[in-house]
């Protein structure tokens, strides 16, 4: 009986190693009950689906946008610890890229988003953290514990995944044979496909737009030769054809909420919940009422404690990020605070899209890098663009316009509208507002702008202007928690120092003596 159980077992050794054999060994280790992959249009979603940052979390408060003011739903406190990085994300871009690669070889337009994807993702991480691993990154078991890239040379890759990227949709398009399924941002999907080429095009002005975004992250470094990012700036705006950008709200990426899978952060199902627990914050609404703006009417109910008139400047006020948040209760309570506008945000359940990448940004940052000398254009014509924009975001037009309030003490349906007329001449016309040319006031107004533009949107792009200009200047106090600072950036991940110990302790040796402090200026603000 030993003997046959042996031949037995000889047997099926020899059968693996046989391939007349019916079954190879992998036959019995895959379970055929599972998919082994993944279509690249699936990972597409996925990827896409990553980039959102939904309003009424932490982005809002650590750009200064709203607060909570009932600790039950959180304090206003900043970050004390690590970062949450976007490799799990990256994987999915490189098994997309793999995926397309082998359905339609590596010219294919999952291979161009990619180029885009990975630019994307290292910049968000990078200015969380500092250096990362890039270059030898997202090779799994080939390498386990990859180099750390500067933060230097992650920005010289992503540009240049960004040249190539849009180099190959250039191609692409005048070949015209291409088929890209998957994309809910520009409406391509599986069951009604579009003409891909739309879709591409579209993407293409986001590549482009997006790197503009990131030679502005770099104004710090702008007379560094190596990186050229004057002139990397001035050919994109010399060269349209080449370099395709936004022409306006209708070319933004953004995600988009409906009222079953997707429902919008504050909706009225959360009206009892947070509502009344979440103001305004200071820094954005105070700001917006200093300059006479209407945007101030859409984004928050009137403070009527303070004994103005609903539609008075001066009853809408924000309150402060540093203070306590049982006193900014009270406050709130009191009516000495605006809540968060309840019918803009509240009444449905779908909201207001949220950019990603916007157009209102990119004007301002071609208004600021024209500002900056970085090219040739009309900077007050770019700045006034953009705030145009972002008041039809808003609905604002010259003439008439209503505003609804929830009435005082009433249920959320029951409101309050007035009408507000409104002239672009008479804003443009304020001191405040009115471009003050190519000088530090001037850049100090496009920056100002660019802030409110983002208001509740584009994640924390608001935060990173801040920590870059310091426009506008953000409060604070002992509401905000470590020691009344703000932090200048994320501490690396806790895994990264027991599975790649030796490259972690370098890059915090070479970037912060050591010392993985949330206070530390990273190389990019320096």
């Amino acid at each position: 009986m030993k003997n046959i159980r042996i031949i037995t077992i000889l047997c099926f050794i020899a059968c693996i190693g046989v391939s007349g054999c019916k079954k190879q060994f992998n036959d019995y280790v895959n379970n055929p009950n599972q998919p082994q992959t993944v279509p690249a249009y699936l990972l597409l979603r996925q990827i896409e689906s990553d980039m959102n940052v939904e309003p009424g979390g932490d982005a809002d408060k650590f750009c200064q946008f709203t607060l909570s003011s009932y600790t039950y739903y959180g304090t206003n406190e900043y970050w004390t610890g690590s970062a949450n990085l976007n490799y799990g994300t990256l994987r999915n871009v490189v098994a997309m890229e793999n995926e397309a690669a082998k359905a339609s070889g590596p010219n294919n337009p999952y291979s161009a988003l990619a180029k885009f994807f990975k630019a994307y993702y290292f910049i968000s991480m990078t200015l969380k953290v500092g250096d990362l691993p890039m270059s030898e990154a997202l090779k799994q078991l080939e390498n386990t514990t990859p180099k750390y890239d500067s933060q230097k040379d992650i920005f010289k890759q992503s540009l240049q995944l960004l040249e190539d990227a849009n180099s190959q949709i250039t191609g692409l398009i005048n070949g015209a044979n291409v088929s890209l399924l998957g994309d809910f941002f520009y409406k391509e999907n599986v069951s009604s496909p579009k003409d891909p080429l739309t879709s591409l095009r579209q993407w293409q002005k986001v590549i482009n737009t997006f790197k503009l975004r990131v030679l502005v992250h770099l104004s710090k470094k702008d007379a560094d030769a190596d990186l050229g990012v004057k002139q990397k700036f001035a050919d994109v705006l010399a060269n349209p054809t080449k370099y395709p950008l936004m022409a306006g709200m209708g070319d933004n990426l953004e995600f988009v909420y409906n009222s079953t899978t997707n429902l919008y952060p504050n909706n009225r199902q959360n009206f009892g919940n947070d509502a009344t627990r979440l103001c305004v914050a200071a820094t954005w609404l105070n700001n917006l009422s200093s300059i006479r703006d209407l945007r101030a009417m859409k984004v928050a109910d009137p403070a009527r404690g303070l004994g103005f008139s609903d539609t008075s400047y001066k009853s809408f006020v924000g309150a402060s990020n540093g203070e306590d948040v049982g006193t900014m209760g009270g406050k709130v309570i009191a009516g000495q605070y605006s809540p968060i506008g309840r019918k803009r945000y509240y009444d449905g359940l779908t909201g207001e899209n949220t950019f990603i990448i916007g157009y209102p940004e990119m004007c301002f940052n071609i208004a600021e890098g024209i500002n900056r000398g970085w090219a040739t254009g009309d900077a007050k014509d770019w700045y006034e663009r953009g705030i145009k924009a972002m008041f039809s975001f808003y609905g604002i037009n010259d003439g008439a316009n209503t505003v609804t309030f929830l009435r005082p003490n009433a249920l959320l349906g029951d409101y309050v509208s007035y009408n507000i007329n409104f002239s672009f001449a008479n804003y443009f016309a304020q001191p405040s507002v009115q471009y003050a040319g190519n000088t530090a006031a001037g850049l100090n107004q496009i920056l100002l702008q660019k802030y409110l533009a983002f208001g509740r949107n584009s994640g924390l792009e608001a935060y990173y202007q801040w920590r870059r200009t310091a426009i506008p200047a953000f409060l604070t106090g002992p509401g905000i928690g470590n020691s009344n600072l703000i932090p200048l950036r994320y501490q690396y991940p806790s895994n990264e120092k027991q599975t790649n110990g030796t490259n972690y302790t370098a890059a915090v040796q070479s970037q912060y003596a050591g010392n993985d402090n949330i206070n530390a200026k990273m190389w990019v603000i320096q």
